[in-house]
């Protein structure tokens, strides 16, 4: 009875052990995230992960080769800069529209110009990437905002 009970304590243990592997190894990392930034009136604006919901803060982990699309549906541009971590590849892919804003191309490296611009942004090496934006002007007059403006912040960490 004692050889049955402890081989049976094993094979449970063994399948703990094994399902523990398999799930491990089929968690593979996104390949892909997007982020939208808004205009609100508390903080100024912010930014939403996947359609998550908005804050000022946002980080989320990615696999080598990832790509993270940021939409900037803000009353303002905003340009993205890396603080630290490995380089990152930016390409803008639509410029939003030209009749809000002064920014004219050529466009600074990680400006998303103008309002529904779309930058697209690549990460072809493992580490922690961190970013925030800075704001430009307002597009519209009299946009009331109260509090401090948020300064968003991004941390992605590639594996």
């Amino acid at each position: 009875m004692k050889v049955i009970a402890t081989t049976l304590a094993g094979l449970a243990l063994g399948a703990t052990g094994v399902v523990g592997v398999a799930s491990a190894t089929s968690t593979a990392l996104p390949r892909a995230a997007t982020i939208q930034i808004r205009h609100q009136t508390a903080g100024c604006h912010s930014w939403s992960l996947n359609g998550g919901p908005f804050k000022a803060a946002q980080s989320l982990k990615l696999a080598r080769g990832a790509q993270v699309t940021i939409t900037d549906n803000d009353v303002m541009s905003h340009q993205l800069i890396r603080l630290g971590g490995p380089r990152a590849t930016y390409t803008l892919v639509k410029a939003g529209a030209p009749m809000m804003g002064t920014a004219k191309a050529p466009y600074a490296s990680g400006l998303m110009p103008h309002m529904g611009a779309t930058l697209r942004v690549t990460f072809a090496k493992k580490g922690v990437y961190t970013f925030k934006t800075t704001a430009g002007e307002d597009y519209m007059k009299g946009m009331k905002t109260t509090g401090e403006d948020n300064v968003l912040k991004l941390v992605v960490t590639v594996s």
